[in-house]
């Protein structure tokens, strides 16, 4: 079955080059994760991080693959386009304007989006020339200083800064790319790719802890089990729906019956997906990461509270995984648009008058949906990490990034899905057409 499904996908020639796009461009992502900066010791860079086990930084770095550990051009990844992506929904909510422009269809989004470009540098700019100014304090264990001494300060912050935000804004530019010319959502499959690019790296080195006797295999297991138990709990909460019923009233068209069908309107559970945690994460990863990289003390111990299973952190990551959850699901459904819908169609739920009494009930129904989702993504988020730094875990794959691979894995494969049967549908109408046609010509 798998198996035809693969031919399947091989054998549509459109289908088949937007994959090979795909895989081509994430393929240059990962090239560039290892392009290094300018004016950076990559040894001393390499002892500084490995000294910061279950640092901020550690944690971070798992969304960019690697790449802000070794400080390449991609070291900001894409959290500051999501960053400006949701500073703009918010906006749009706030400012007239910006609520007309997403309304006048294409032309506005497009505009939105260049507005978005804009928010992005301006963020990254922010970012690097923080990271830049932290790294001329850092400095290995053996006091080798990150920062190449030959270099000018103000040359290599200029230079640090121009580097990141030039690779923030090229990786934006590929995952609009993808968005058009490939397959899936591009920004989701470059946090996609990066995640788990460092899963066998991080295989690897539990192995390597348990046969130094530095965390007992039992924990192994327990972190095992733990992890396939999440994997599957996020498989059946991302395809879950709650079906409201709908009838549609009998209506009379000249001699013929129309009407008196019974359906359904599905709602997901969780039907903001992984927005949420990729939002909260790309938010906390701004504040985290520069004062990750500043030396003053207080600085130090706040960059402490906003590690993953830190009580801090844990808090405002719930709160906000609660605030997108219920903003993407208002952005996404409108109930008064959906009861407008049924009753011009003449639909109504059993039981339900039509109208505002229907949107109030739908209203209803999708709150405490988004509610129950939005505690299934906190727990999924935090318990795990919560867990790990109780056990004192040495592994940064938790509940996140099982979420985030998940979630955009199924979302892929259900893209593909839609395509092949787009495919047969249109290949069925075809060869009706040619049925018709020559049954036409035979009559002739």
């Amino acid at each position: 079955m798998i198996w035809n499904t693969i031919q399947n996908i091989f054998r549509i020639e459109e289908l088949r080059q937007r994959i090979y796009f795909t895989l081509a461009i994430l393929f240059v992502f990962r090239l560039g994760a290892h392009i290094p900066t300018p004016g950076i010791d990559g040894v001393a860079l390499t002892a500084f991080f490995e000294a910061q086990q279950g640092s901020i930084h550690r944690f971070f770095d798992m969304f960019t693959g690697g790449a802000l550990a070794r400080l390449t051009v991609f070291a900001l990844g894409v959290m500051p386009y999501i960053s400006a992506s949701i500073i703009m929904q918010l906006l749009t909510v706030v400012f007239p304007y910006l609520e007309r422009l997403s309304k006048e269809g294409e032309a506005g989004r497009k505009k939105i989006t260049i507005y978005t470009r804009y928010g992005t540098i301006v963020l990254s700019l922010v970012q690097a020339f923080g990271i830049s100014a932290g790294l001329e304090s850092m400095a290995a264990p053996d006091g080798s200083p990150v920062v190449i001494s030959t270099m000018n300060t103000w040359g290599f912050r200029g230079l640090t800064v121009i580097t990141l935000t030039a690779g923030t804004a090229f990786l934006m530019w590929v995952g609009e790319q993808i968005n058009e010319r490939g397959i899936g959502n591009g920004i989701s499959l470059i946090i996609f790719a990066g995640i788990v690019v460092d899963i066998p790296g991080a295989i690897i080195n539990s192995i390597r802890l348990v046969q130094t006797d530095q965390i007992q295999p039992i924990l192994l297991i327990i972190v095992g089990v733990l992890m396939v138990l999440v994997i599957f709990a996020v498989i059946f909460m991302e395809t879950a729906y709650r079906k409201i019923p709908v009838q549609y009233a009998k209506r009379m068209q000249g001699n013929r019956m129309y009407g008196g069908q019974s359906s359904h309107l599905p709602l997901k559970i969780n039907s903001s997906g992984v927005i949420p945690p990729i939002f909260a994460s790309s938010i906390l990863a701004f504040p985290a990461t520069i004062t990750g990289f500043i030396t003053i003390p207080w600085v130090q111990a706040v960059s402490a509270q906003l590690m993953p299973g830190r009580l801090l952190y844990s808090l405002l990551f719930v709160i906000m995984i609660f605030f997108f959850a219920f903003f993407y699901t208002a952005i996404q459904f409108n109930p008064v648009k959906i009861a407008e819908e049924m009753k011009r169609h003449g639909g109504y739920i059993p039981g339900i008058r039509p109208g505002k009494k229907t949107a109030e009930y739908v209203n209803g129904v999708l709150s405490r949906l988004t509610f129950g989702g939005a505690i299934y993504l906190a727990a999924v988020c935090i318990l795990p990490s919560i867990l790990f730094v109780a056990f004192n875990v040495p592994f940064s794959f938790g509940g996140t990034a099982l979420l985030i691979v998940v979630g955009v894995g199924l979302d892929l494969v259900n893209q593909i899905e839609a395509f092949l049967l787009n495919q047969n549908y249109d290949g069925f109408m075809r060869k009706t057409k040619r049925r018709q046609a020559r049954a036409a010509s035979l009559k002739l």
